[in-house]
């Protein structure tokens, strides 16, 4: 079965190079390099440096198309809608890092630590029209606890590779309900601000943006990002931030640098 991956983000990458250790990946379809960094020098999307390290043809065209015909092709974190006339040349099967109908959209990792949530987990769907709605062909929960984004992004990964290996030849589908659908819209500026009344909240917000968004407060009267916080007796505590125009510290060494 030859398999073609769309993807571009971290979580995408993951489940590419896991993908290409069971099968044959004939090809990625990624978005084209894009500036980065401060200097806003053009790089290359996380995916694409996997595909090229295994010898995986790369594709970056600014609207999808497809190389050429394939058996499947699994979508992970790709980030660009995906037309109709291409659904219909191929079953496309979608990775969504939530516990479909719940989450749908583009933030469902960061959304569901905001909320709280003590369970999130991974829906393996097929790609429709409409976000994230198709009928659902597996899909495997696990428990939030004290995880943050990027932990949840892994395990995510590592769920997924294991679901699409058991389901990918000979999908079954059942429909997805419409029942209990949240939209999980795009973190901006102000999902960033932590409210240090509310430690709970604060500490979530760190977890949710940690490590690739980053939390914003103010910690004795400096404006700072704070990558790593913990929950102590129901006090907030930072642990690694990030003074603007600085690098990043623990915050025992900004504070040393106050005294």
């Amino acid at each position: 079965m030859r398999i073609g991956v769309a993807a571009t983000a971290p979580l995408g990458a993951d489940v590419l190079k896991r993908l290409a250790e069971q099968h044959e990946v004939a090809w990625l379809l990624t978005r084209p390099d894009a500036p980065q960094g401060r200097g806003r020098k053009l790089g290359p999307p996380p995916a694409k440096l996997v595909a090229e390290q295994l010898g995986i043809p790369v594709h970056q065209p600014e609207k999808p198309e497809l190389p050429d015909d394939v058996d499947r092709v699994v979508v992970a974190a790709y980030g660009l809608y995906i037309p109709p006339r291409l659904l219909e040349r191929s079953l496309w099967l979608n990775v969504h890092p939530s516990l479909l109908p719940r989450w749908r959209g583009a933030a469902p990792v960061e959304r569901a630590i905001l909320a709280g949530d003590e369970q999130t987990g991974v829906t393996i769907h097929e790609t429709v029209e409409a976000l994230d709605a198709g009928p659902i062909a597996a899909r495997e929960s696990f428990e939030v606890g004290e995880l943050d984004a990027g932990q949840v992004y892994a395990r995510s990964a590592e769920v997924a590779a294991r679901l699409l290996n058991e389901v990918i030849e000979s999908p079954t589908f059942e429909p997805q309900p419409e029942d209990g659908a949240i939209y999980a819209e795009k973190i901006t500026a102000a999902d960033r601000e932590l409210n240090l009344d509310d430690p709970l909240d604060s500490w979530r917000r760190v977890r949710a943006l940690s490590p690739h968004i980053g939390a914003r407060g103010e910690l004795n009267g400096k404006r700072m990002t704070i990558w790593k916080a913990r929950l102590e007796d129901g006090r907030f505590v930072p642990e690694v931030v990030q003074p603007e125009g600085r690098n990043q510290m623990s915050y025992d060494e900004f504070l040393r640098g106050l005294r």
